[in-house]
This record gives structure tokens, C-alpha cells and sequence, in this order.
């Protein structure tokens, strides 16, 4: 597979790689939101976002067309005063499981905190070393963080320059006095979820990421049972960052990415298989009952 290939080359840090973009981003601008306006000014926007994720090259990574990471941006605009807009955002990302047709998700995060300044037609410029404008530096952390876990799910700790990057977005940020970046303000904030993936004491979850997609559903064409048991396994060191980290970002990330996919992959287990990855989730996610208990459910 060619995208094992460029990761692999990624890590090979003393030879020279040529330079493309990395994802097909789909962008949407909802304003349905927003009454009395000229709409025109978020078609403008919706387009270049389209551009700006599309065009742009982040890093040196060298990726065919049809390798680019599958990502979904939807901005829902809440307020549009003098230039400014408030928007949720949500972020969605998802990679190919090897040697099938099956895409599994990555992503599935909402952003409550996203505001910035947008006159139509200007210019979204490119930069990682100066802050432009709240936009391109959210735009810019969301690349990288894509990048930073698609690259975990193919390599152990491979997103580790990702992260690095998004860690300068958010260094930026901070130095404004725009929502969703000041470090301890909101667990589920820009700062939070950079900390999440940098941080010491979550790396076990980088480790699960990686034996989760690589080693389990990457392995599902050649033995669902024994891939099952693997993703089974991986999910255990999620008890034990939860007794110590249960505020983490990771947890909430992880419900909204995963819990779809594991009901399904579970659905043909066996009785202990479908009761042991129950007990092991509800005790991090007591209050989902209602969708875990799917997971015992007996196929039909």
C-alpha cells in the first residue's frame, strides 16, 4: 500500500522528499443560522477554505491523489456582526482500512468555540511561524492534527511532527485574545486536545491508536476473530488512563470516532467477547448505557 510507503518515508528524515498536498478536504459553510445578510459572503468563505485545505502544501509528505487523507470541515455559523463570525465547527477525518472498502473514522469532533474575522475575497495566507488571522491558525491546527492521527493509526507515535506543528498553531494562538486557546480554560478546547496528544502521561493512548488500526482492523481481511481479540486488547489501556486522566479529551474524542464501529465489529462476536468489551466501556462512559448496550445485542 503506497501510503505505508510515505509514512515510512517520513521517518526517514536525512533524504530529501517531494512536496504535495495532502487532503480532500470537503468544506461546508452552513448559515441557515443567519437571516437578513448577504449569503454570498459564505459561499466566498466556503470556497476558500476548499482552496486553502486543498492547495495547501503542510508538510513534505508525499501523497498521490488518491491517497490523500479523506477529511470534512463544517463551519455552522451562529452570529455575523461587522466581519466577525461565531461558528461551531465540526471536524471529521477518516483513513482506508487495508486491502478493503471499508473507511474507518478518525475524527468526529465539534469545536463550540470558533470565531474569526472574514471580509470577502481576502486572501487566506499560508504561514506557520507568523499568526495571520484566527482562521488560517484554527485551519492550520486542524491540519495538523488530522495529520498528527492518521499518521499515529499507520506508525507508532508517527504523528509526533504533526504534533509539534499544531503545538506552534497553538503557541499563536495563545499569544490573541481569541477563544479556544488559553491552556486550562476548557477540556475540550484546542490547548486541551493538544495536551492530550503530547502530553507524558497519554501516550499509551498513541500506543492503543496505533495497535487499534495497524494491528487490529488492518488485519481484519486476514482473520476477523484474531483482528477482534487484537482491538479487544488494545482497548483495555483505556481503564487505566481513565483512572487517572478522566477529564481527558481523549475520552470524549475517542466515543464520537469509535463507538459505531466497535457495536458493529462486535456484533458477531461471541457472548464473553460482546460482555467483556461492554464492562470494560461502561465504566468510562457510564452515562452512554443506552448505546453500549447494543453492543450485547445478538446480530440478526
Amino acid at each position: 500500500m503506497k501510503r505505508y510507503i510515505a509514512l515510512f518515508l517520513l521517518l526517514l528524515s536525512a533524504l530529501p522528499m517531494l512536496v504535495a498536498q495532502e487532503f480532500n478536504c470537503r468544506v461546508v459553510v452552513n448559515s441557515d443560522k443567519i437571516q437578513g445578510t448577504n449569503k454570498e459572503v459564505f459561499n466566498t468563505l466556503q470556497t476558500a477554505i476548499t482552496e486553502y485545505m486543498n492547495d495547501t502544501k503542510f508538510s513534505s509528505v508525499q501523497l498521490s491523489a488518491v491517497e490523500r487523507i479523506e477529511c470534512t470541515l463544517q463551519f455552522i455559523v451562529s452570529e455575523y456582526t461587522d466581519e466577525r463570525m461565531v461558528c461551531q465547527l465540526q471536524i471529521q477525518s477518516r483513513r482506508p482500512v487495508y486491502n478493503s472498502s471499508y473507511t474507518t473514522t478518525l475524527i468526529n469532533f465539534q469545536d463550540n468555540e470558533v470565531e474569526f474575522n472574514y471580509k470577502e475575497y481576502d486572501p487566506l495566507v499560508f504561514s506557520t511561524s507568523t499568526y495571520e488571522n484566527n482562521l488560517t491558525c484554527i485551519l492550520n491546527f486542524y491540519a495538523y492534527l488530522i495529520l498528527g492521527i492518521d499518521f499515529d493509526s499507520f506508525i507508532l507515535y508517527g504523528g509526533d511532527s504533526f504534533f509539534e506543528m499544531a503545538r506552534t498553531m497553538v503557541q499563536l494562538g495563545q499569544s490573541t485574545q481569541e477563544p479556544g486557546w488559553k491552556a486550562f480554560e476548557n477540556n475540550r478546547n484546542r490547548s486541551a486536545m493538544l495536551s492530550a496528544f503530547v502530553e507524558p502521561a497519554t501516550k499509551p493512548f498513541r500506543e492503543m491508536w496505533y495497535n487499534y488500526h495497524r494491528k487490529g482492523m488492518d488485519e481484519m481481511v486476514l482473520g476477523v476473530a484474531k483482528a477482534r481479540a487484537t482491538v479487544g486488547k488494545s482497548l483495555e489501556v483505556l481503564k487505566t488512563l481513565y483512572s487517572t486522566n478522566s477529564t481527558s479529551v481523549l475520552f470524549p474524542m475517542f466515543k464520537e470516532a469509535k463507538f459505531d464501529e466497535i457495536i458493529s465489529l462486535y456484533s458477531k462476536a461471541s457472548s464473553t467477547e460482546k460482555n467483556d468489551m461492554y464492562d470494560l466501556l461502561i465504566d468510562i462512559y457510564p452515562s452512554e448505557n443506552r448505546i453500549l448496550e447494543k453492543i450485547k445485542e445478538e446480530s440478526r
